[in-house]
């Protein structure tokens, strides 16, 4: 047999054969399922609130992760997701981070920028000066408050203490007696999410756990608590019929830039640079003795920008380097702390899951989802890690996101949410957002 006709009869049964093998796209029709999106609220903490590089400022405000999630929400009758934005003229909020540079050794030039939301202050008796921020009189759909903890919703008092809060509030510090858990309540609404937790063991974490008010909510407290937030939420507010929910854990702070970026190694390497012999790093802990600092202590991201080791400004030994005078316990989590750290947040995490089962909420594992990036991902073609400034997750804070890392949240929260309730909201384009902005 000829071999042009065999290789033309070959060719053309492929082809035929390519044809009836081609895979056919189906379009998924976006479904709300079996929940309500009509009125979504977010509740929470900086996190909801798109707090960013060490401030709250318009930019991270029009990449909060909830403001992300009621957008899509709209393509299955999800309404207006309305934010407490900050105007143009006060854009740069309560101030923020911003990288400038790199030294000539390649560490990060990183400056201050100054607030142009703040009005002044106010003076609360018992407590002190408080700052506060232009208000916000606005709807309101993501009640996301920077700097509160679990143990704060119910306290009618709060809302003097913390500006992010008070701004939302319609009285002027001192004035407010309503308790952040009755605010988010007063009015109806059809879905929530709710990412709460976190700052009841970052505050003493990111303190060096040398402040003692800082120490992290009693476990038996938080399950309390936690379980009266759920418990009030699915009601769905004041003249609302109930509602559905998703909810997150707390993700191991250790795990942050804030932690990782300074270590034991980096620290000796930049030492040996003028004292090769030096191979030893004291640190005052927690219980108040000075020891070596080993791999299982934790130094901190402001010890980085302080460049106070091997000083001698304040005492007539480098800091640092000789044990009478230690690296101070506000810049390390030693590891006994650090043991704290852990065993709270698996004992809070505990409890949202539990929680989040016994009321049929979605949920997001957040604690399951950073730790994955420790070693690095690819998303959509970019690289994705845990690393301070080039691993496009985290903002310059060491503990906040960047708008691309929000984006991987945000996605996180709708595949949850569509699992639990047989939805089908569209998934963000996080290739939309950026990482840290280089200048």
């Amino acid at each position: 047999m000829n071999s042009k006709f065999i290789f033309r009869s070959i060719l053309a049964v492929a082809v035929v054969t390519a044809a009836s093998c081609k895979p056919e796209l189906k379009t998924i029709t976006p479904s709300k399922g079996s929940a309500d999106f009509s009125r979504y609220i977010a509740v929470g903490n900086s996190l909801t609130s798109g707090f960013a590089d060490g401030g709250l400022y318009l930019e991270g405000q029009q990449n909060a992760f909830p403001l992300m999630i009621g957008t899509q929400m709209q393509t299955v009758g999800g309404g207006t997701f309305s934010m407490p934005f900050f105007n143009a003229n006060q854009a740069d909020g309560s101030g923020y981070k911003k990288l400038t540079g790199f030294s000539a050794t390649g560490d990060p030039v990183i400056v201050d920028v100054p607030a142009q939301a703040a009005i002044g202050t106010a003076n609360v008796p018992g407590f002190g000066t408080v700052p506060l921020f232009t208000k916000y009189t606005g709807d309101l759909n993501n009640y996301g408050v920077p700097g509160i903890r679990l143990n704060n919703i119910t306290l009618t008092y709060y809302g003097n203490l913390n500006p992010y809060f008070e701004r939302l509030l319609p009285n002027t510090s001192p004035a407010n007696t309503t308790s952040y858990l009755s605010f988010v309540t007063a009015k109806p609404f059809t879905f929530f999410s709710m990412w709460l937790g976190n700052n009841d063991v970052l505050g003493y974490a990111t303190g060096g756990a040398a402040v003692a008010a800082d120490f992290p909510t009693d476990k038996a407290l938080f399950t309390q608590i936690y379980n009266g937030a759920v418990t009030a939420l699915k009601t769905g507010g004041a003249g609302g019929t109930g509602a559905k929910g998703v909810v997150a854990t707390i993700p191991d702070v250790l795990s942050t830039p804030y932690f990782t970026t300074v270590t034991l190694t980096a620290i000796l390497a930049k030492v040996h640079l003028a004292a090769p012999t030096v191979n030893t790093i004291y640190i005052k802990t927690g219980a108040g003795t000075t020891r070596p600092a080993t791999a299982q202590d934790y130094f901190l991201l402001p010890l980085s920008a302080a460049n106070l080791i091997g000083t001698t400004t304040n005492a007539p030994y480098p800091y640092g380097l000789d044990p009478r005078n230690p690296v101070e316990s506000k810049y390390v989590l030693d590891q006994a702390e650090a043991a704290v750290i852990v065993d709270y947040t698996n004992a809070y995490n505990a409890t949202i899951k539990a929680v989040a089962a016994s009321n049929g909420l979605a949920l997001v594992d957040a604690n399951a989802l950073f730790k994955s990036y420790a070693g690095g991902k690819i998303v959509n073609g970019a690289a994705v890690s845990a690393a301070y400034i080039t691993g496009n997750l985290f903002s310059l804070d060491g503990i906040h996101l960047t708008p691309f890392g929000y984006a991987i949240v945000a996605n996180e929260f709708i595949k949850s949410i569509n699992t639990q309730y047989g939805a089908s909201i569209p998934t963000v384009d996080v290739t939309k957002y950026r990482g840290v902005k280089f200048p």
